[in-house]
């Protein structure tokens, strides 16, 4: 199993590129940043940052979404970061929460999310493209043929479905076995059923990890079942809550939601807490002690995830990176 961390862009420069470098030597293979350019500045300078202070990890957003710019922009974007890293660049890809929701905007419907997804590969690698709001073919003279990593984020059948059928893996926000195999379960046969060669398919877990006494750990980290919640909202709203579509173990836990605040979206400090509880809290991230951690992340790689990515938002970053460099990574092989 790999190991990853995500920042948001609100931490200083400096301390984003001793992080990444930090992250690098304790064998982190994947550097994450959120892509919400308004709550936090924008990701892809900072990415082009820590590629020139580090040598071996990749890089990339958790998640970008179709509408945040023009494709040919985008795979302009992405083709160049991934050619001056020699080819440490990847992206995380939804369908837009924070960075569409804080202007007031819908997120892009699933079909779109495909189509960006197969069309900025293409350009990336160097082929022509033609896509809707450009009216003539876009080639890049300069592209080398990469192929892009996409990773498609997912709740939902549908979203699953997608992640399957065109994602080269799928980033699910939360750290629950049960889930994570659910999920999993779900877009691989969605792949299976298109005829696509599964055998190397990414499942990436994304949630905090957080070292303490219990107390210590739910109070730093209950901010991201909150966060999960605005997305499972949305699944209640358009499948019901007793659909089977969805399982209950993740939608009962909404019930007495009141709302979301997505200008605190992601932070402790966001007034709609109360519904968490500590069960939730604990069965969303990883937490305890390092033997609590190894145990919950032996329990994740068995039911297949291939990466844990850590939400670095919790405070004690640092030590959070050195604590798994030493003591939990060199229990899992790659």
């Amino acid at each position: 199993m790999d190991f990853g961390i995500t920042f948001k862009g609100f931490i200083s420069p400096e301390r984003a590129r001793n992080l990444a470098k930090q992250a690098e030597e304790a064998g982190f293979t994947h550097c994450w940043f959120y892509d919400s350019h308004v709550l936090w500045r924008e990701c892809y300078p900072a990415i082009a940052m820590c590629m020139e202070h580090t040598s071996k990890i990749s890089f990339g957003p958790c998640v970008t979404h179709p509408n945040a710019r023009d494709w040919s922009q985008a795979a302009s974007l992405f083709g160049s970061l991934a050619l001056q890293s020699n080819g440490r660049f990847h992206i995380g890809l939804g369908r837009g929460d924070s960075g569409v929701r804080v202007l007031g905007k819908k997120p892009a419907n699933l079909a779109r999310v495909a189509e960006f997804t197969t069309k900025v590969k293409a350009m990336v690698r160097g082929e022509e493209v033609q896509y809707g709001e450009c009216p003539a073919p876009v080639k890049f003279p300069w592209a080398e043929g990469y192929e892009l990593p996409v990773y498609i984020g997912a709740y939902g059948p549908k979203a699953l479905q997608t992640a399957g059928e065109v994602g080269d893996g799928v980033v699910l926000q939360i750290a629950s076995p049960t889930l994570i195999q659910w999920f999993k379960d779900q877009a691989i046969a969605a792949g299976n059923e298109a005829g696509r060669d599964m055998s190397n398919y990414e499942v990436i877990a994304s949630a905090p990890a957080y070292f303490g006494t219990k107390e210590r750990c739910l109070e730093a980290t209950k901010w991201f079942p909150a966060m999960v919640g605005n997305h499972v909202a949305d699944i209640v709203e358009k499948y019901g809550d007793n659909s089977g579509q969805v399982p209950e173990s993740l939608t009962s836990y909404i019930k007495n939601r009141q709302g979301y605040d997505y200008s605190k979206h992601g932070q402790s400090d966001n007034p709609y807490l109360d519904f968490i509880t500590e069960d939730i809290v604990d069965e969303f991230c990883v937490l305890g002690s390092v033997e609590d951690h190894i145990a919950k992340l032996k329990k994740l790689e068995e039911v297949g995830t291939t990466q844990f990515n850590i939400y670095l938002d919790s405070g004690d970053e640092e030590s959070i990176v050195e604590k798994y460099g030493k003591h939990i990574i060199p229990h899992f092989s790659k």
